[in-house]
């Protein structure tokens, strides 16, 4: 029996004439399947359900890379307006996002290392300085958008009010320049004001020479003349205590040192004082930190944001010059206390109202 099985087993393997029984003709087909079809597949090979879920993502995004350029060619092709906006709102909230995870990074390093704002270097500060800005701003918006079906009536204001409403990551380029120019021009107007106000306060100085000082400098200043670093310097003491310390401000004076540095002079007096000094305590340890990484380390586009926020027009004047003028602004900053921060706000006025190139 063993040996009639094994010759019709070769008889088939081997394609001889003999033919099999109908029992062996079915055992044979089977292991022709086998091998045809090959040994069952491990589950080794099948992906697994984390693979499944990373390819169908994967294959998600691609498709919506498509679609999604496909429909800013059309927006592009068919309303070019609308999609120059677009793109602006949407370039606009990355920046956003990416400045808040900065931002949100810088703070946590504070935490855990127990470091202080004034510690920090200074483009960290200077980023959590206009985050917090921006985010107050954005914040405003958030409000009058909660009522129902208000958030039509903000884009509406959004499209007609940018620049009452919108942070600068939401402005065109030229935007930029022509509402910082506007903004410029506001705080321009109170500089007059401020220049009366000092030249009122010195018959209040008791020293005679400090009297001096001050009469020459306001007289410099009328005439067109941008005064030197030690014309400046100079005159410390009268801004350390009366008639022009932090505390001896008056309330008229308050308002237009809040406009010459873009804040709300709509306050009262106390919240005023408060917000001038908090506002130029910041400045003076921006300074501080500005001075240790050196002037030389910043970008054209840093220079002339950090010279605008200290008074001085630098959407049109050349690098260089912004350069000289932030030198002498550190100069200054750097050699004064905190009880002598007073002289610190006014030289938003006195060192720029006659800078070459702030004739705008």
């Amino acid at each position: 029996m063993a040996l009639s099985r094994v010759c019709w087993a070769r008889a088939a393997l081997w394609g001889s004439a003999v033919t099999p029984g109908p029992h062996v003709t079915r055992k044979l087909q089977l292991v022709r399947c086998g091998l045809a079809w090959g040994a069952p597949r491990s589950s080794k090979l099948h992906l697994s359900p984390k693979a499944d879920v990373k390819s169908l993502i994967s294959y998600v995004v691609a498709k919506t890379k498509v679609i999604n350029g496909k429909y800013h060619r059309f927006l592009g092709r068919h309303f070019p307006r609308f999609y120059v906006m677009y793109t602006i709102f949407m370039k606009g909230l990355q920046m956003l996002w990416a400045d808040a995870k900065k931002a949100r990074r810088i703070k946590t390093n504070m935490w855990k290392h127990n470091i202080e704002f004034h510690q920090l270097p200074y483009r960290e500060m200077e980023h959590l300085r206009q985050f917090r800005r921006d985010v107050t701003k954005c914040l405003f918006l958030g409000i009058i958008s909660i009522p129902p079906f208000a958030n039509y009536l903000v884009f509406l204001l959004m499209y007609l009010f940018p620049r009452q409403l919108l942070i600068q990551h939401f402005w065109t380029p030229k935007q930029q320049i022509d509402f910082l120019d506007i903004y410029h021009a506001l705080r321009k107007r109170s500089h007059p004001e401020i220049l009366c106000y000092l030249e009122k306060v010195i018959p209040l100085v008791s020293d005679a020479g400090l009297r001096g000082h001050m009469t020459e400098l306001c007289t410099k200043i009328q005439h067109g003349t941008h005064p030197a670093v030690h014309d400046i310097l100079a005159l410390r003491e009268c801004f350390s205590n009366h008639p022009l310390g932090m505390k001896q401000l008056r309330a008229l004076q308050m308002k237009a040192l809040s406009r010459a540095m873009l804040l709300t002079p709509y306050l009262p007096s106390f919240l005023l004082r408060h917000r001038l000094k908090t506002h130029t305590i910041v400045i003076h340890q921006l300074d501080r930190a500005l001075a240790k990484l050196g002037i030389g380390q910043l970008t054209p586009q840093e220079v002339k944001s950090a010279c605008y926020l200290r008074g001085l027009n630098s959407t049109h004047i050349a690098e260089e010059r912004c350069r000289a003028w932030l030198g002498e602004w550190l100069q200054i900053s750097c050699s004064l206390k905190e009880a002598e921060l007073s002289l610190l706000l006014h030289n938003v006025v006195l060192l720029s109202v006659n800078y070459t190139g702030t004739g705008r």
